[in-house]
């Protein structure tokens, strides 16, 4: 798998093609590191998700709009442990992945952050430690 082009910004203002980037056969696919961001790239569970065929703006609602709908299409989805943390990784910030909302998924990556420095999580209101 190679990546065939990434935007300025990401190459520290020059343009042109990533630098090809080749799994191991039969071994998982790990994150590729782009400037700051790891990318995860392997997309294949994709093709097993409840939410396939259905329409994607179900999962990007406006701002305050009710994201119940998008959750039930993902309640019981085989791949929605493996669709949150491709949110995860990629930095997704906007949309519900693997059933959760750009703000649980705030709140798991700064439990997450607090858990690699060693602290102890810290209870945010509406979740438990």
């Amino acid at each position: 798998m190679s990546i065939n082009a990434v935007t300025a910004s990401n190459q520290g203002g020059t343009t042109g093609p990533a630098p090809s980037v080749e799994p191991t056969p039969g071994a998982p696919e790990a994150p590729v590191r782009i400037g700051r961001k790891h990318l995860m790239l392997d997309t294949s569970w994709q093709e097993f998700a409840n939410c396939l065929g259905v329409d994607p703006d179900l999962f990007f609602p406006e701002r305050g709009a009710s994201t119940r709908e998008a959750k039930e299409v993902c309640r019981g989805c085989v791949v929605r442990p493996d669709c949150l943390e491709f949110a995860l990784a990629n930095g997704e910030k906007f949309g519900i992945w693997g059933g959760m909302s750009e703000r649980e998924r705030r709140r798991i990556r700064r439990r997450r952050a607090l858990e690699r420095q060693g602290l102890a999580p810290v209870a945010v209101s509406g979740e438990s430690a």
